[in-house]
């Protein structure tokens, strides 16, 4: 499955551009992953600071809704880029055989959003990343893939680094709008109470969990089944599934039950940031 890709471009010709790059909803049992880059050249990030721009998780939605709005200006020198790893995509990924864990999904989609902005044709000489596992590990990772780009990952880039401030908006404000906005593939039994913070801990989470379980196909798509708290659940109080092995002449043999079937099979559709958001920034098109 191809990941949601909202582009916002400028053309900045020759100037040097730096890039930040940040996530919203890794922890979350439910929804999706949101990657956001954002770009822009030295001189203009004091405009940042003059919206003040920080860390989205210091600054009220309200606010992020409207700094967001701003910085969806396209008469602003502003580029930005926005991954959305949906959960189906998540679980498809880290249940393979082949184990491709949460640090490599979100060093991936870092790397493609670099490469992106390389493809734009932007002279990029720096990048700013909040971490995701050893920093000093990361950034060598990214340093050697990218040699001829200064490459530097910190925690809290978020809250040290406009650029990185601004990706944490952008990838923040989209999450919460996506969330909102979701669209059920499935019949649900009841999300009269909502569903919390999202997050394996949250009580009010943990009963949308309970009262939105299938015993043969487990949870509507808005879960991610490869967390924990999901995958316990199936193996209490799901069915028993034999699965058929090619490999082993279609002997049945007893396995766990991940997913309901294979989500990387589903194609998601490229969306430019003039069909994803109105001019006002939040009208998302009704079939996402």
């Amino acid at each position: 499955m191809e990941p949601i890709i909202i582009d916002n471009v400028f053309d900045f010709g020759k100037e040097e551009v730096r890039l930040g790059i940040d996530e919203a909803g890794r922890g979350p049992v439910l929804g999706p992953m949101v990657y956001a880059g954002f770009y822009c050249n030295e001189k203009d990030e004091r405009l940042l600071k003059e919206m003040k721009i920080d860390d989205s998780k210091k600054i009220s939605e309200s606010d992020r809704e409207k700094m967001f709005i701003k910085l969806n200006n396209s008469s602003l020198p502003f580029g930005w880029r926005v991954h959305v790893l949906m959960p189906q995509d998540i679980s498809a990924k880290m249940l393979k055989k082949q184990k491709y864990n949460l640090n490599e999904i979100s060093h991936d989609t870092a790397i493609s959003i670099i490469e992106h902005v390389i493809s734009r044709g932007c002279n990029l000489t720096e990048v700013y990343v909040d971490t995701v596992g050893k920093a000093s590990v990361y950034e060598e990772k990214l340093q050697k893939i990218f040699p001829n780009i200064k490459c530097i990952v910190k925690e809290k880039a978020d809250s040290l680094f406009p650029v990185v401030s601004a990706a944490s908006i952008c990838a923040k404000v989209t999450r919460d709008f996506l969330i909102k906005k979701w669209k059920y593939e499935e019949p649900i039994i009841n999300i009269n109470n909502g569903f919390g913070s999202g997050y394996p801990g949250d009580p009010v989470t943990k009963n949308f969990l309970k009262n939105n379980f299938d015993a043969i196909f487990g949870f509507p798509s808005i879960v991610r089944f490869s967390w924990s708290t999901a995958d316990n659940m199936l193996e209490t109080m799901g069915e028993k599934i034999e699965w058929y092995d090619d490999e082993e002449n279609n002997d049945v043999k007893s396995m766990k039950r991940k997913i309901p079937f294979d989500y990387t099979k589903i194609q998601r559709p490229y969306i430019s940031r003039s069909t994803f958001y109105s001019k006002n920034g939040f009208d998302l098109i009704e079939d996402l």
